[in-house]
């Protein structure tokens, strides 16, 4: 078997889960030669975890992109460096797989595409939940049509909670300068991804976030977020790492059925006939379409980091689709952006926005963001937290 010569820059929680799980063998077309981490500690760690023969060592990434000895790249940094090492590894000819979100602003991102653009390489973004069959089910019954247009998307996913020893174990955690943002930019990527997957995106956002509402942090904990659709449907997104019990429920409201995924399961509530045309038709005060619950048959497969890595090997061997292109990286971030960018502004935002304007509020804040001085780092267990744990 053709094995692919891998660099993993980052070797925190999800690097040293990534790298485990092809010291396991559970993604057989990649090899482990090459980690890079600028913390000592981190790599001292990493070498007594043995994740293969022949692996050198770097203090930075610089250096191991600039080796020679890679072919492919994984890119789990804090996020304001995804980009910037991305651009590195194409400009080499290294294949990038990057950790979420893809970067910090969508100006920053776009830089990235256009330069993907430039090389023979493949881009892929670590969207591990597009590989949940829930979703992947409810996404094909909306893009079908078969049930009509979206009048109402809602995610309610407050199932986030951190208490503050989280956010003190690491510096650059919960920080404008180091983060770029809270749970909106940490937590839920991947929920923002898949909302504009199954849905599309919408045309406008109004946001109130909290920051530090819940924590000693400088950066968003609660978030409830308003959207409007091209077609007038609307959409409610709620999130928060304050919850110490928190719920994970998606809604799609269709002319023709209730799609809700809560628990890791799908109901689909399919009407007799559309809303529409029953509200025209009917003649009969309080009444309502009649609706039986139905079951969808899935192929239950749910392969979440793994299948993302083992699709990028068979995207670099044999030309076979990714899990999520790279280019579809700016999609999800742009909708936490106008979040911020609203929340700041005290305005509803219009898709698209002026990145350069919110670059600049960014930047603002940035220059007065402080670092924590009292650091508890850990190497934390991500194997049973939801979309994985950063």
């Amino acid at each position: 078997m053709e094995k692919i010569r891998l660099g993993i820059i980052g070797i925190g929680n999800m690097g040293s889960g990534h790298a485990k799980n092809v010291k396991d063998g559970k993604c057989p077309e990649f090899e482990i030669t090459a980690i890079a981490d600028i913390n000592e500690e981190r790599l001292a760690w990493a070498k007594e975890q043995e994740y293969g023969d022949n692996i050198t060592y770097f203090n930075t990434a610089e250096e191991m992109i600039e080796s020679g000895i890679i072919e492919a790249c994984l890119i789990a940094v804090p996020h304001y460096d995804h980009p910037k090492y991305a651009i590195e590894c194409m400009k080499k000819g290294i294949h990038v797989m990057v950790e979420k979100p893809a970067g910090v602003y969508t100006k920053q991102v776009r830089e990235m595409n256009e330069e993907a653009k430039k090389h023979n390489v493949i881009f892929a973004m670590m969207f591990n939940q597009r590989t949940n069959h829930i979703y992947r089910k409810m996404r094909e019954l909306v893009k079908s049509g078969e049930y009509g247009e979206i009048r109402r998307t809602n995610w309610l996913i407050t199932s986030w909670y951190r208490p503050q020893a989280y956010y003190d174990s690491g510096d650059w955690r919960a920080t404008w300068s180091g983060e770029g943002g809270g749970v909106l930019l940490n937590q839920c990527p991947h929920q923002l991804d898949l909302w504009q997957w199954i849905c599309g995106m919408p045309k406008s956002v109004r946001s109130e976030l909290k920051y530090g509402k819940w924590h000693d942090i400088e950066v968003e904990d609660d978030v409830t977020t308003y959207v409007e659709y091209k077609n007038g449907a609307t959409g409610v997104f709620i999130t928060s790492t304050g919850d110490a019990y928190g719920t994970n429920r998606f809604e799609i409201q269709l002319d023709k059925a209730k799609l809700v995924t809560e628990n890791e399961e799908l109901k689909v509530i399919e009407y007799d006939v559309s809303e529409p045309e029953f509200t025209k038709t009917n003649k009969t005060p309080f009444a309502h379409p009649e609706f039986i619950e139905k079951e969808f048959e899935t192929d239950g497969k749910n392969e979440q980091h793994i299948g993302v890595m083992n699709a990028f090997a068979g995207a670099i061997l044999r030309g076979e689709d990714l899990v999520a292109d790279g280019s579809e990286g700016i999609n999800g971030l742009t909708l936490s952006n106008a979040m911020h960018l609203s929340s700041w502004l005290g305005k509803t935002i219009e898709l698209p926005f002026d990145e350069e304007l919110y670059y600049e509020e960014l930047m603002k804040r940035v220059a007065t963001s402080r670092r924590k001085t009292e650091v508890k780092a850990v190497f934390a267990d991500t194997s049973n937290t939801y979309g994985g744990a950063k």
